[in-house]
C-alpha cells in the first residue's frame, strides 16, 4: 500500500500570520510535521502544499526539491489543497493508495499516529479515516475550540461538534467526565484518492457552515469516516498563545529526555 502525506501550509492565517515559519524550539513549525511524515514507515512521500513563496523557499531549501508544491490561493480548506497536489502528481504518473492530510500546525504529531491512520485502509471498506483521543478535563470538554466526536460501536463517526456531545441530561456539566468517556477529534485525515477528489468537488453543506467543520459535509453526504483512538493528545497551533504553550511542552519533553 503506497501512502502520500500532504501538509497544507498557509502564510496568511487570520489569527496567526506567518505561522508555518514561526519558530518553535528554534525551528520553523512546518519542519516538525514534514519530518514526522517523511520518516514514517509506510509513507512513501511527503509534500508541503502552500500558496506562499516564503514557505515554498524555506521548505525546498530545508528538505530539497520535490518536498513542496505551490498551490492555488483560492482553496476553501487544506483538504482542497491536498486534492490539487494529488491531481497534479497523478497527471505526472504518480499514484497512491492512501493520502494523509496532515496540517502544518501539528508539530507534535507522532509517526505512530500516521501509521495508525494508514493502517485503517487494510480494511477495503474504509474510505476516510481520522483520529480521536480521550478528553481529560472539564475545561477541555466544554471548550468550543475542541471538536468532540461520537462514534458507532464499530468505530465510525456519528457526528462531530464544537458543543459537548453527548449532552448528559439532569447531570451537572462539572460531573460529565465522571459519568462517561468523551473524545476529542484529532484533525488528521486520510483518504482513498478517489474519495478525496469527490469530497473536494462537493459544495459546502449547511452543517459544515454552521459548525465550521468540513468533515460534517462528508457525513451529511453519506460518507463513512473510520475513527481510531490515539493515546496522544496533539497540540495544534492556531495562535501565538498556542505557540507559547507548545514551547513549554517542548521544554518539558527535553527535560524528561535528559533525566
Amino acid at each position: 500500500m503506497k501512502a502520500l502525506a500532504v501538509i497544507p501550509a498557509r502564510y496568511a492565517s487570520t489569527r496567526f500570520p506567518g505561522k508555518p515559519l514561526a519558530l518553535l524550539g528554534g525551528r520553523p513549525i512546518i519542519d516538525y510535521a514534514y519530518t514526522a511524515a517523511r520518516f514514517t514507515t509506510g509513507i512513501e512521500r511527503a509534500v508541503v502544499a502552500t500558496d506562499d513563496e516564503r514557505i515554498f523557499a524555506h521548505v525546498e531549501q530545508a528538505f530539497g526539491k520535490g518536498s513542496v508544491m505551490m498551490t492555488s490561493t483560492e482553496h476553501r480548506s487544506g483538504t482542497d489543497r491536498c486534492g490539487e497536489v494529488v491531481r497534479r502528481l497523478e497527471a505526472e504518473g504518480e499514484h497512491y493508495d492512501v493520502v494523509v492530510n496532515l496540517q502544518g500546525d501539528e508539530p507534535f504529531v507522532e509517526s505512530a499516529q500516521l501509521q495508525m491512520l494508514v493502517g485503517c485502509f487494510a480494511d477495503e471498506t474504509v474510505s476516510i479515516a481520522t483520529l480521536k483521543t480521550r478528553i481529560a478535563s472539564t475545561a477541555e470538554l466544554l471548550s468550543p475550540n475542541n471538536v468532540k466526536v461520537v462514534c458507532t460501536t464499530d468505530g465510525k463517526a456519528l457526528y462531530f461538534s464544537r458543543q459537548t456531545i453527548p449532552y448528559r441530561r439532569d447531570v451537572d456539566p462539572a460531573q460529565w467526565l465522571a459519568e462517561g468517556q468523551y473524545f476529542k477529534h484529532v484533525g488528521i485525515y486520510a483518504f482513498r484518492p478517489q474519495v478525496l477528489a469527490e469530497v473536494c468537488a462537493m459544495k459546502q453543506s449547511q452543517l459544515e457552515l454552521s459548525e465550521k467543520l468540513e468533515q460534517l459535509r462528508w457525513l451529511e453526504a453519506g460518507y463513512s469516516i473510520a475513527v481510531c483512538e490515539t493515546p496522544t493528545a496533539n497540540i495544534g497551533i492556531d495562535t501565538p498563545a498556542d505557540l507559547e504553550a507548545a514551547e513549554r511542552v517542548l521544554r518539558n519533553n527535553e527535560r524528561k529526555t535528559q533525566k
